[in-house]
């Protein structure tokens, strides 16, 4: 549905910039803003290589596999279910400390297997089950040590100090997580 919607917004746009006899600049900005979007991704890919880098050393020494270990006990308060199951934990564990750490794209793969494994455990095949809600929330508000997107985006729009967004991001995500986490335990008693 959101396409249709993009759609239109553009067509009517430049539908109605030609009518008005402003087709040059439409065509202008249209080039001027692909320009500038490839080169935004040439700058973004060297950065994200880098962090990517950077992560792949954190897990290779264990670092990540430390966190893990520390976030196992909270994370099996929260999870019922789950808390129970072997495989669950270990996929959710290690879901959200790739989020935590900045590694997206091998934080993936570990949600996808724990949604997996969550689902066999849920014994209602129609509904999602409060272990897989909590889980989805902790997955979108996961608290961001080092928010390497982010920074990544920064930098290569030239910021003068891209990882001035640490701590903030630090607080909200902690915060976003919280909150997430006590509304989820707050349906869970009344749904």
């Amino acid at each position: 549905m959101i396409n249709i919607i993009w759609f239109f917004i553009l067509a009517f746009g430049i539908i109605f910039g030609i009518v008005c006899g402003r087709g040059a600049e439409i065509s202008k900005s249209i080039i001027a803003s692909s320009d500038s979007t490839v080169k935004l991704i040439i700058n973004l890919v060297g950065i994200m290589c880098l962090w990517c880098g950077i992560m792949k050393i954190a897990e290779k020494s264990g670092l990540t596999y430390k966190i893990a270990k520390l976030m196992k006990p909270i994370l099996k308060l929260l999870f019922k279910k789950a808390a129970k199951d072997e495989k669950a934990m270990g996929a959710i564990v290690m879901n959200i400390t790739a989020n935590m750490m900045g590694l997206s794209n091998a934080a993936t793969p570990f949600g996808i297997k724990a949604m997996k494994e969550l689902s066999r455990l849920n014994n209602e095949k129609e509904e999602a089950s409060d272990d897989m809600v909590l889980f989805l929330v902790l997955n979108a508000a996961c608290i961001q040590f080092l928010p390497t997107t982010v920074i990544s985006i920064r930098a290569a729009m030239g910021s003068k100090n891209p990882a001035e967004t640490i701590i903030p991001a630090v607080i909200t995500t902690t915060i976003a997580a919280i909150v997430g986490v006590i509304c989820c335990k707050i349906m869970d008693k009344y749904f």
